[in-house]
Formats: structure tokens, sequence, C-alpha cells
């Protein structure tokens, strides 16, 4: 199995267009070794022609012209794109849709809670259905596996999670089963999995399995502490306000991904705020010590 990161930060990409905080500043003025982040995005294929898209960012185009292998130039208008999997309905996970809208329907799966934000508070379904359109295929969450036509070799399974749905959802404080997932995405020729989710406000015990087994973990990296924003005094919530389990702190992510002494952990949806994004910081050498990457953009994983 073949996985690029097309994008590894989180909403607002890095660094943020109008922020100012120690790693925006530092990067801009060269005082800090940082590199640019786009949105979070993951393309992944068993055979590195045909691609699954999870997560359709508003730096989709930027994305696809860094990755010529998303182009196999076989006909007029193509793409190595088949279908396009939603992890959740976030605005940074599925502005991009707009910009795919010429062509052929897009394939799209997704929960009905997705579908249902995609096409009421967020009506990006109902946009797209006056141009390319999309035909939906349904993403259960109770256990059962899929299988995406034209992407061979691959067979996908999703898990509700715990978290949040986006801002404008009418259900934005009553969390419902679907709202976020996470996915195992297993190669059927290797028996290779990897565990992909890039919003985790923790790590429920009907995860552990999942991740005891994969080959390597993809997960939530957006914030470093608990109360990142509010001490930057960018915002009043806490990480774990808006769905994010943080990396520091006795119950954080690097002491929950601790017990996993098998896969490859790689940290990816990095807010532009976290100190580990500077190369440099004591905090990317906490993770370096706990053998926990940091996801970039173009990193490619072969699992």
């Amino acid at each position: 199995m073949l996985v690029r990161v097309l994008g590894s930060a989180a909403g607002g990409g890095f660094p943020q267009w109008n922020c100012n905080c120690p790693n925006c500043a530092g990067l801009r003025v060269g005082t800090m070794r940082a590199t640019p982040r786009t949105q979070s995005s993951i393309a992944v294929s068993a055979d590195g022609t045909s691609w699954v898209l999870f997560n359709a960012s508003p730096d989709i185009l930027q994305q696809l012209k860094a990755s010529p292998f998303l182009q196999p130039n076989r006909a007029v208008r193509d793409t190595g794109i088949v279908a396009v999997a939603l992890i959740d309905a976030q605005v940074d996970h599925t502005t991009g849709l707009l910009m795919l809208r010429e062509g052929r329907p897009l394939e799209i799966y997704c929960t009905d809670m997705v579908r249902q934000d995609l096409t009421s508070g967020n009506p990006l379904f109902n946009i797209l259905g006056h141009y390319c359109g999309v035909n939906w295929h349904q993403v259960q969450t109770d256990g059962s596996s899929f299988t995406v036509p034209g992407v061979s070799g691959l067979r996908f399974t999703a898990m509700s999670l715990k978290s949040k749905a986006p801002p404008y959802s009418p259900h934005r404080d009553d969390p419902h089963e679907g709202d976020n997932i996470g996915v195992v995405i297993e190669d059927l020729r290797s028996g290779g999995k990897l565990f992909y989710a890039p919003g985790l406000a923790e790590i429920e015990p009907h995860l552990v399995p999942h991740m005891e087994a994969a080959a390597c973990l993809l997960v939530d990296g957006t914030f470093w502490a608990d109360d990142e924003m509010l001490s930057l005094g960018i915002s009043s919530k806490r990480a774990r306000d808006i769905g994010h389990l943080p990396q520091s702190g006795d119950d954080g992510m690097i002491a929950a991904l601790a017990r996993f002494s098998k896969p490859r952990k790689v940290l990816i949806h990095i807010n532009n705020t976290n100190p580990i994004l500077d190369e440099d910081s004591p905090q990317r050498a906490q993770l370096s010590a706990q053998r926990i990457e940091v996801a970039h953009d173009g990193m490619e994983i072969i699992i």
C-alpha cells in the first residue's frame, strides 16, 4: 500500500495567512527551522495508479500540482483519483470538493451524518449537483468493511470516533455517531494496515484492537497542549473542547500511544500554533525520543 500525505496541517495551513503566533512569524522571517504545510489530506493506492483521496482540503489544487502521480495523462480529461472519502464534514476537509467540479460525478464515500451536514448546514453536495454531481456511497460504522470499485487491493473499515460535528452543524453540541470517523485501510495482498484518524478526541476501547493490529498509526497531531490557543490569546476554547486530544500531559496522545509497541506512529493535522512544528523545539525532541514522527507534505508511507 502506498500512502502519500498531500497536506499535513490543520485548518488554515502553516503559516496561517493572518497569524503571527511564534510559529507563523518565525517561519516567515526565517528565525525558526520549520516547513510550510497545506491543510490535511492523504491519498492511498495499492498499485500507484488508482487512488482514493481522503478529505478534499481548500489547498487541493496546490496539492495536485505537487503530486504528478495523481495525473496519469491517459486522456484529454483524466485523473488518478477514483473516489473521495470524507472523515468528517469540517470545512478544511471538504471545501476542496468545489475545486473538483469539472468532469464526471464525484464518487464520495462518507457517513450519513456527514452527508446530512453537506446537504443542509453547508450544502456542498447540492451546489455540486449543478456542476459535476455527486454519487454518494454510505459508509457504515458497524464494523463492516467496503471496497471502492476501480481501486483493487484495498479494503476499508470505518469506526465512529468521539469528536464534534462542524461549527455550522445543527447538532454541533449534540454529537451523533458518524460525525467523525477513523478508518483502517488494509492491503489485501500484504495484509498491512493503516489506522487513519486525523481527528481523535480519545482513544476509545473499541479502537484499541484496530490500532494494535496496524502497521502504521496516522493520527491527530493538532495541539501540543490542551490550553494552547487559550494561552496565546487566540481562542477561548481548549483542544478537547473542539474534539482533539493534545499530545502532552499524563492523559495526552504521547501517553496514549505508548501502549502500542508494534506500529509506526505519525502525527498529522498539525495546528499552526503547535510547537512541534519547530524542528529544534524541546517538544519535537520529546516526540523523537518516543519514536513519534511528524507528517509533512509529500511524505510517503509504504505498508
